[in-house]
């Protein structure tokens, strides 16, 4: 029976670690596959050093403080800020590219970066591959032929539990949460923190908008269900602040908590 062969790499980067799983049938592929995640890493670092809202010399940062005009950035300032005013319509306004009064596109970004991350991979022949980026997905082809990736989702009321596990094979994964960093995620109808839901874990293809609706939709609270409902090529899995759980129809899941 056929075995795919691991390679990988794990780079700090954009705040996170960001880690590539590459799978090849053959180990003559070894060097290109390697040669493909150097150029993948130098991509998120060359994205970094353009949208970090940390570093004061970032072109987002001049550019939310007014020092330099949009055309003055690099084009891809132009493609997320567009990026993040379409899901904003999407979204009914429950995603913003500003956080507290200031320019601040990362709730889009870290997506967009691994997304496009992967499709660096693929057009360098990688035709099975998982690139992770703090707990959020982009995953091509399978790990083993005949299997599908399996995503595990932290639960974010009981460290070092799952509450789910996903099943996929091409597509995305995220989820936005209070585990890690709180209540970060405001409404940006009230300015207050979003606090009704414990975590959202959105499925879909691709990363740039799997990863901006679940922190839209953490915003939304219990509003979200019904708005995931309709977003066609989408599911979701929530766990709200009380421990219950709910999850749109087609969410491709094992889930352990308790259904509100």
């Amino acid at each position: 029976m056929p075995v795919f062969w691991p390679v990988g790499h794990v780079e700090h980067v954009m705040g996170t670690v960001v880690s590539f799983d590459l799978r090849i049938a053959d180990e003559s592929q070894r060097p290109a596959m390697r040669a493909a995640i150097t150029s993948a890493v130098s991509w998120l670092h060359r994205v970094d050093g353009v949208f970090s809202t940390y570093r004061a010399d970032s072109q987002i940062s001049r550019l939310g403080r007014g020092e330099v005009r949009l055309a003055d950035c690099d084009p891809d300032v132009a493609e997320v800020l567009e990026l993040c005013a379409t899901v904003g319509r999407e979204t009914g306004g429950f995603f913003s590219s500003t956080y507290a009064g200031r320019l601040d596109p990362t709730g889009l970004v870290k997506g967009w970066a691994i997304q496009r991350a992967s499709e660096l991979l693929h057009a360098a022949g990688s035709s099975n591959h998982c690139v992770n980026g703090g707990g959020d997905m982009q995953v091509v082809g399978e790990p083993q032929p005949g299997d599908a990736w399996q995503v595990g989702i932290a639960h974010p009321l009981h460290r070092n539990e799952l509450a789910s596990v996903v099943s996929i094979r091409d597509g995305a994964v995220a989820t936005s949460g209070t585990a890690e960093r709180g209540a970060h995620v405001l409404d940006p109808f009230t300015g207050r923190p979003a606090e009704t839901l414990a975590s959202v874990t959105v499925v879909g293809s691709e990363l740039t908008r799997v990863d901006a609706y679940a922190t839209a939709a953490l915003a939304m609270g219990d509003a979200a269900a019904s708005w995931l409902e309709s977003c066609p090529g989408y599911e979701a899995f929530a766990i709200r602040a009380d421990g219950f759980g709910w999850w749109t129809t087609g969410y491709p899941r094992v889930a352990t908590v308790p259904e509100s």
